[in-house]
């Protein structure tokens, strides 16, 4: 089955694998842009897809994926399950000719991102990883003045994330999240975001040197037996660019009563300075430095929203949403063959050659080349 693609202003049938983040974020992004119709939903466990259902008034809803995503009333299938199913059912969305977007971390490995990447370069189809931060207001705005050329020769970036999510005073989180084998850990689940920024904005890292950890290997669930813990809750992270900056990564979740999100850059022309909050809404505030310049000024957010008109609906995730409806906004492009600034599996496959290399510094191999 070919791809669809020069629709024009076609609707398209979008069906979310998940319905977790799926239904919570996912579903009222894609309401927001009024070419996409989310048509159907698909969870493992019918009274939670049922319920999701209800609660949005999707009616249409199934526990099987595998004909789910072969369905030729759908366009465009949104995967937002677990980490350990992303590669089996992008594959097969791929393979009968759908569009996808991935929830990220894209996969659990360099061997699965490749893979879904060669896939969906081979189908024509259009595709794309949800790093949805590079349309929070405050690092728009960055992007926009990196772009103008604020910071002329770029010398040394850092991005800073970490709250006490896995901090020993807090509860157990769900269960796959401390796993590594199913995708658990902080540097895909918070770290990606700010590698695959930072990638975005300078191009593409040559190599690696980092320590990855699990400082909290143990964890007692609420029946007060033991969960063992070996994905990451801290990772420090020097990447060498190839454009000859240097880039410093940290995440964190295990910063007790800290919630943080920071953004640094330095250049021969000028510096730019991002604080603000990882939970809580996008409150950051952006300070820039200009040579020749007597002070650092305050440099206002993009003001950007969707083009609909449509507001996010006013709960925690509202900003998230908001993030994800201007990026599925620049999507649509892709889908008439035109090029877009949105993270594809190209963006998502580098991520986790990222974090692959990360790990395998940490165990011993030094600085691990790209």
């Amino acid at each position: 089955m070919g791809a669809v693609v020069g629709r024009g202003n076609k609707p398209l049938r979008v069906g979310i694998v998940g319905v977790g983040w799926g239904s919570v974020v996912q579903t009222p992004a894609f309401r927001m842009v009024p070419r996409f119709e989310v048509a159907a939903l698909c969870s493992r466990r019918l009274e939670r897809v049922q319920a999701a259902g209800e609660q949005l008034g999707i009616p249409d809803v199934s526990t099987d994926w595998r004909t789910f995503v072969q369905r030729a009333d759908l366009d465009v299938i949104s995967v937002a399950t677990p980490v350990d199913l992303h590669h089996e059912i992008t594959m097969a969305a791929i393979a009968a000719g759908k569009h996808v977007r991935v929830e990220k971390p894209l996969g659990l490995s360099p061997q699965q991102t490749g893979e879904m990447l060669a896939a969906a370069e081979a189908a024509g189809v259009a595709h794309a990883v949800c790093f949805e931060g590079r349309w929070e207001p405050a690092r728009l705005k960055i992007w926009e003045m990196v772009r103008a050329g604020h910071l002329g020769q770029v010398y040394l970036g850092t991005g800073r994330t970490g709250a006490d999510f896995w901090h020993p005073t807090r509860g157990v989180q769900s269960e796959w999240m401390y796993r590594q084998a199913e995708g658990g850990g902080y540097l895909m689940g918070m770290g990606s975001h700010d590698i695959d920024f930072m990638c975005a904005l300078f191009g593409e890292p040559e190599a690696v040197c980092a320590d990855v950890r699990t400082n909290v290997p143990q964890r007692t669930r609420p029946d007060g037996s033991v969960l063992d813990v070996d994905a990451d809750d801290t990772a420090v992270l020097l990447l060498r660019m190839r454009n000859g900056m240097l880039v410093n990564i940290l995440t964190t979740a295990i910063a007790y009563q800290r919630n943080f999100k920071a953004f640094e850059v330095y250049g021969s022309n000028g510096s730019i300075t991002m604080d603000g909050l990882l939970m809580g809404g996008d409150h950051s505030s952006i300070v820039a430095s200009t040579v020749g310049s007597a002070e650092p000024v305050v440099v206002a957010h993009s003001d950007r929203t969707a083009a609909s008109g449509m507001e996010p609906p006013a709960r925690r995730a509202g900003p998230s949403i908001a993030s994800l409806a201007l990026m599925l906004e620049d999507w649509l492009p892709a889908f008439d063959g035109q090029p877009t600034d949105v993270p594809t599996l190209v963006d998502g496959h580098r991520v986790q050659r990222i974090v692959d290399a990360a790990r395998r510094s940490s165990a011993g191999e030094g600085w691990v080349g790209l």
